[in-house]
């Protein structure tokens, strides 16, 4: 797993597409689905290891992109 697409894309293989049009609201989704893949034993661990990784780091950053967003409107 190298990025948020080949997540997408595994996901898509077990028939899981993700698109509520919030970025945050889509990676969370995606990671309870991932979670659910990987309780199923559809998926390998190392697999489930490196996308949930690839997941978090990019559920921080869009929740640090939130905050700054926040803070530029209450002091714009």
């Amino acid at each position: 797993m190298k990025s948020i697409y080949d997540i997408q894309q595994l996901l898509m293989k077990y028939g899981s597409l993700i698109y509520i049009g919030d970025r945050l609201a889509d990676l969370e989704l995606m990671e309870t689905e991932l979670k659910e893949l990987y309780q199923s034993q559809l998926i390998e661990t190392k697999e489930f290891q490196s996308a949930l990784l690839l997941l978090r780091n990019e559920i921080e950053r869009e929740k640090d992109k939130k905050l700054k967003r926040k803070k530029g409107e209450e002091h714009g």
